[in-house]
């Protein structure tokens, strides 16, 4: 079906369709022509996603038959936001009683996934390129990122290059609820003839990037979905805009195991501050090519607290264990109690200190992306504040520490956590962000203030946008 020449009724120019059919070509001529393949569907079990009991979707030697209550999460690796929100959905849909599969479009031996795997590559070095050179970021990185993402033009080269996942989806029934946590599962989905398909935004800015007609495009803010209501700046001139039954404000993507004892995780932060234990400061360094020099001088600062037993640090390398040792290098040597690849072990300490005192600092990493991923999910409900960038981990439920931003729209993700209370802005340099961690250490009303209004945003559903997302997806009623 052709989602290129037109998108939401507004007519492509000829030069925009010509581009995204040579963009398409390109990648055949690359990559080959998979157009007439059969590829079987088999399971494999996440073990790590064993709670929820969570199947990946490979290529088989014949096709294995879905659950009766199947329920597909369509995602790519891209970093490690993309993941965290698909867990958060297959979380909710097996505590709504359906059995989760995971979709990873990007990691098949297929032609569309090949596609991805290319355009997520230039995504991430141009990421580390922005991170190092400022002339680069001003020029080329920023704008992208806020302006040239956004445009409805955009959408049209993503619409046609998607047309090569079509063959991965030919044995899935097109029945199934479907749920993309990135737009490019979605709008393969639709080209396959996918019925039930909810696309979840990510974002806070209003992208053509994220367009994906036919799908349910769900939002989590009032200012993504006038922006979208409206496609508000996609174009020169005023668009026609995504109709209703295509767009819901649902709330945040949140898991449903953070949500179901977020009072008491409340309570006993309100506790740790009012009787002077260790404040517990959990950072999410990945591979750090975002902010290195940022990580280095907040732990460098953050030292002397924990030294004075006023602070305990976690910090999650995700699966690059050598950015530790290029951090520990660059500060000269830090005292650590480390879980490398021992995921049993800090499943079992993350349950430990829920009720018990805890010192020092704590590194962990791991192989396995969904373990390292997961690690930060572990520690959340464990922790007082959470340091990050406002990107996905901008709508969790926990007292937030904003980085710097990395690509304009995230600036918005930033500006939303403030205005709800749950979050400080953004603290984009060195010197700002330790003054914050100053404040807080010693202004404890602010991190209580945060924790009360988590729960007043928690009452009003704020946090339960991955529910809402699995009941479009199933055609549920709240």
């Amino acid at each position: 079906m052709d989602k290129t020449s037109s998108i939401f009724n507004n007519p492509m120019d000829a030069k925009t369709i010509k581009a995204a059919e040579k963009s398409k070509a390109k990648f055949i001529k690359k990559y080959g022509d998979d157009s007439s393949a059969d590829y079987k569907i088999g399971f494999k079990a996440i073990d790590t996603l064993d709670f929820i009991g969570a199947d990946n979707i490979v290529f088989g030697e014949s096709n294995a038959e879905f659950d009766p209550k199947a329920l597909i999460v369509g995602n790519i690796r891209m970093g490690f936001g993309h993941y965290r929100i698909s867990i958060a959905m297959a979380s909710c849909a097996r505590a709504l009683g359906f059995k989760p599969y995971w979709l990873d479009l990007a990691s098949f031996d297929a032609t569309g996934s090949k596609m991805i795997r290319e355009q997520n590559d230039l995504y991430s070095l141009a990421s580390r390129i922005s991170q190092k050179s400022k002339l680069f970021n001003k020029l080329v990185w920023e704008p992208l990122n806020s302006e040239g993402f956004k445009k409805i033009s955009y959408n049209a080269k993503d619409q046609k290059n998607s047309e090569l996942l079509v063959p991965i989806f030919k044995n899935i029934p097109k029945d199934i609820p479907y749920i993309a946590t990135h737009v490019w599962p979605s709008q393969g989905a639709i080209h396959a003839g996918m019925t039930n398909v909810v696309n979840a935004i990510p974002d806070n800015w209003p992208m053509g990037l994220h367009l994906s007609e036919g799908a349910i495009h769900t939002v989590q803010t009032p200012f993504a979905y006038l922006g979208y209501k409206m496609l508000n700046g996609f174009d020169k001139k005023p668009l026609n805009g995504i109709p209703e039954e295509q767009l819901k404000m649902v709330g945040c993507f949140v898991d449903h195991e953070l949500l179901v004892n977020l009072k008491e995780d409340n309570d006993l932060r309100r506790d740790r501050i009012a009787n002077g234990k260790p404040i517990r400061i959990l950072m999410t360094v990945g591979g750090a090519g975002a902010g290195f020099d940022m990580y280095v001088a907040m732990i460098k600062h953050l030292i002397p607290y924990v030294e004075e037993g006023k602070v305990a640090l976690f910090i999650n390398f995700g699966d690059h264990e050598g950015i530790y040792h290029k951090l520990n290098e660059a500060l000269g040597g830090f005292e650590t109690t480390n879980f490398f690849n021992k995921y049993d072990e800090l499943k079992a300490f993350a349950k430990k200190i829920r009720n018990e005192d805890v010192n020092g600092i704590y590194a962990f990493c791991n192989n396995d992306i969904f373990q390292a991923v997961y690690s930060t999910n572990l520690f959340m409900p464990v922790t007082d504040i959470l340091v990050t960038k406002p990107s996905e981990l901008a709508y969790y439920p926990i007292p937030k520490v904003f980085m710097r931003h990395i690509g304009g729209h995230e600036v918005y993700g930033a500006i939303n956590g403030r205005e709800k209370g749950d979050s400080t802005f953004e603290c984009p340099t060195k010197e700002s962000i330790n003054e914050m961690f100053d404040r807080l250490l010693s202004d404890k009303e602010i991190l209580t203030h945060m924790c009360d209004r988590i729960d007043e945003l928690k009452e009003t559903g704020y946090y339960d946008g991955a529910y809402e997302c699995v009941r479009l997806a199933a055609g549920l009623k709240k």
